[in-house]
């Protein structure tokens, strides 16, 4: 029996921006007596059938935006003889959908990084049951990854988790509701190996990807502080000190590593977080600003996040730190009119930001903004092609609707279009180039420049793309553009790089 590993996606660009990196994980989590896991990333290269042999075991991972890919490959793989096995976030949401739609042996819930051995030996033994419960592990439990199976020269970035859980509850977002909201975090050791092991490769330039890298916040410290009972003040003190020790110690591995992270906005009141994060050479954070009214903000759960010309001053404060923002915006909301778009757009210019991405409002599920929806929908769900459906990820990609929340004054259509204009407006060559000073090299302005086009091609125009052609030829674009943007990215590997001597606070 061997052991397949598939990332499914309907658009391969040759050249990954950043590892999937539950592939690697659940590699590692592969005991050795089945041989190397054989591993597909679609966003490189399709995956291909004639490679399953009768009784192979293929793990397949699915988010709600590749499930109907994903049980595409579920059904070709069982009627090849193989045994399909889904996990990931929409198989943890809706376990009973794998088994009917991509005709899936078994379903994982949770996390993989345990319960994937005892699938496999249940699958060796002809006895695999529907539903594993993974769980929430704790995380000196989490399964390294097998990063010496990733191809080389696929790759622009690395990816090395630090934390699972958000302890946040935005209302857009189901990170909180599979992966909890207690914050799981590695120890600092195991975290400093990965980086090290990466390095050694060549990879330079590494994500953090934690579903929030600020986990404890200067309010939840003065809340905690507060109370009578000390012991949430005092595990969210230690937590802290965790943090700031990791990043103490990443400070000391290479000094051409650059990091990038995902945080809340709160972090930017928190100057000894920010000279931390500086001096472990985090260079780059995924900022999620969403809406720039009060309004929207607290439609969104979101509250603790600024607004106006205190979020201006909020995002610049980044900057001052050496920390450039990927600033994420959501359009659609029902508080959102004409002008909100050339406001946010304005306002991006404004703050400085570095990247930003502006996103149509998406109703993922397992999100409050979902269930909302769905209850107004009287729970209409469907496997069929018409109709915006609650399950409209079963639906055939080309037939799918891009917005299915109906906005009081604005039509799908116009929000679809009015947040391409701020996408062009935000990328265009001469917008792009003036952000591109703040690197100094000539390979430096132009790897950003490139990285700029690419990154719009990839996540505004192949998912927005309204018409089938349209998706197609951003895709051949964006294939274009990545593999001299790989080349620019790419770093001779440090093979005789050594870790870091421990510091006396490390677990």
């Amino acid at each position: 029996m061997r052991v397949h590993l598939v990332n499914p996606s309907n658009a391969s660009f040759g050249v990954g921006v950043i590892t999937p990196r539950w592939l690697y994980v659940l590699a590692g989590a592969t005991p050795r007596s089945y041989g190397d896991p054989i591993i597909t990333d679609e966003t490189l290269d399709s995956f291909q059938l004639e490679q399953v042999a009768p009784g192979d075991v293929v793990g397949i991972g699915i988010h709600t935006s590749n499930a109907w890919r994903g049980y595409e490959i579920g059904r070709q793989v069982r009627a090849h003889g193989g045994l399909p096995v889904f996990g990931g976030i929409h198989a943890t949401l809706y376990p009973e959908e794998p088994l009917s739609q991509g005709r899936a042996v078994a379903v994982v819930r949770g996390d993989g990084d345990l319960a994937w051995a005892e699938v496999l030996r249940d699958c060796a033994a002809g006895k695999p049951k529907p539903l594993y419960d993974g769980g929430a592990i704790d995380a000196a439990e989490f399964a390294p990854a097998r990063w010496d199976l990733a191809p080389r020269g696929s790759y622009m970035w690395a990816s090395v988790q630090t934390i699972r859980g958000c302890p946040k509850h935005c209302s857009f977002c189901s990170v909180w509701r599979t992966d909890g909201q207690l914050p799981r975090q590695r120890p600092a050791g195991a975290i400093v190996e990965e980086v090290v092991a990466l390095r050694r490769m060549g990879y330079r330039f590494i994500a953090l990807a934690d579903d929030n890298f600020y986990p404890v916040t200067i309010h939840d410290l003065e809340l905690a502080r507060r109370h009578d009972d000390k012991s949430q003040y005092e595990s969210l003190i230690s937590m802290r000190r965790k943090r700031l020790d990791l990043m103490e110690q990443l400070s000391r591995i290479s000094d051409d590593i650059v990091f990038f992270t995902q945080i809340t906005m709160e972090a930017a009141e928190d100057e000894e977080f920010l000279r931390a994060m500086k001096s472990a050479q985090i260079k780059g954070a995924l900022v999620g600003v969403e809406s720039i009214t009060d309004a929207g903000l607290k439609a969104m759960y979101k509250g603790f996040n600024l607004s106006g010309e205190d979020l201006v001053a909020s995002l610049k404060r980044f900057r001052r730190f050496g920390i450039h923002v990927l600033g994420s915006f959501i359009f659609g909301l029902p508080s959102d009119t004409a002008d909100t778009f050339a406001a946010t757009a304005e306002l991006a210019d404004r703050a400085e930001l570095t990247f930003a991405q502006f996103l149509p409002l998406t109703l993922f599920p397992g999100t409050i903004d979902f269930q909302n929806w769905e209850k107004g929908q009287n729970g209409n769900s469907a496997s069929g092609e018409e109709g915006a459906l609650t399950r409209n990820w079963l639906i055939p990609p080309d037939n799918r609707p891009k917005l299915c929340l109906p906005h009081p004054t604005m039509s799908a259509d116009e929000i679809r279009d009015r947040t391409q204009e701020v996408w062009s407006s935000f990328y265009s060559l001469s917008k792009i180039w003036r952000r591109s000073r703040c690197v100094s090299s000539l390979r430096s302005r132009l790897a950003f420049v490139l990285i700029s086009k690419l990154y719009r091609q990839m996540y505004a125009k192949t998912g927005m793309a309204a018409e089938s052609s349209r998706h197609a030829h951003a895709v051949r674009w964006a294939r274009i553009i990545a593999r001299p943007c790989h080349f620019l990215f790419s770093a001779r590997p440090m093979p005789q790089l050594k870790a870091p001597i421990p510091s006396p606070m490390t677990e």
